[in-house]
């Protein structure tokens, strides 16, 4: 997979697109992430990137022109066979889920949008396609920090990126529910113990009380999540 990253504040993916499980995808040849700096593409001299609205009122917005520069860059440099996703982050968007991360990790090439700024120039969605994407209803300086997390969510679904694919298949969400409660040693620690059940070696019984927690873990906390269950049976 290629992750193309539209941006003009690049230096905020320091870290988070250089640890942990997305730094071994990418030595490891699972993806490719290029962080590409818009005001390398402006046509501005001092390189400039946004511009007051027409009509007035607060705020900036971020120019189309090096936006489509940039676009226009990849493609002469991408391969026309590759299946793409343009994803524009913006608040306005459909709400992020472990459904659409799936479905985005089996992409070839993901072109991210940070929006920053009080808007972008709605001529950038008029020319190309382009998916709304948000995760949750509440506004940030820009769609950096949303950006890494969308690339560390899908990056870890990609086939081969983690050490036990297991793992990813239990966690929450993966089935609709939240995940159960983990344990480690030591077995007792200032009068805590572990759940007998597992430190019995019964497997059954160790699958069986999960299945049990995930259940009232989910009935605790997400109670919508079986609604939605409830409405798709």
């Amino acid at each position: 997979m290629i992750i193309d990253i539209l941006s003009g504040f690049p230096e905020m993916f320091r870290g988070p697109l250089t640890e942990s499980i997305v730094q071994r995808a990418v030595l490891s040849d699972k993806v490719k992430i290029w962080v590409h700096d818009l005001r390398h593409f402006t046509a501005d001299r001092h390189g400039k990137i946004d511009d007051i609205p027409y009509g007035g009122g607060a705020g900036m917005v971020l120019m189309a022109q090096p936006v489509f520069a940039c676009l226009d860059s990849l493609k002469k440099s991408r391969s026309a066979t590759l299946s793409t996703r343009r994803v524009f982050l913006t608040p306005q968007g459909k709400r992020l889920t472990q459904a659409v991360v799936d479905e985005l990790a089996t992409c070839e090439q993901l072109v991210l949008l940070c929006g920053h700024y009080k808007d972008v120039d709605a001529r950038v969605f008029e020319r190309d396609t382009w998916e709304e994407i948000s995760v949750g209803d509440f506004v940030l300086s820009g769609g950096e920090l949303v950006a890494a997390l969308l690339v560390d969510a899908v990056v870890r679904r990609i086939p081969g990126v983690l050490g036990d694919e297991a793992s990813a298949e239990s966690d929450s969400f993966a089935d609709g529910f939240l995940d159960c409660p983990y344990y480690t040693k030591p077995e007792e620690i200032d009068g805590l113990h572990v759940p007998e059940v597992l430190l019995s070696g019964h497997h059954a019984k160790i699958a069986a009380w999960r299945r049990e927690q995930k259940l009232l873990r989910t009935k605790s906390k997400r109670p919508d999540l079986l609604d939605r269950r409830d409405d798709h049976q």
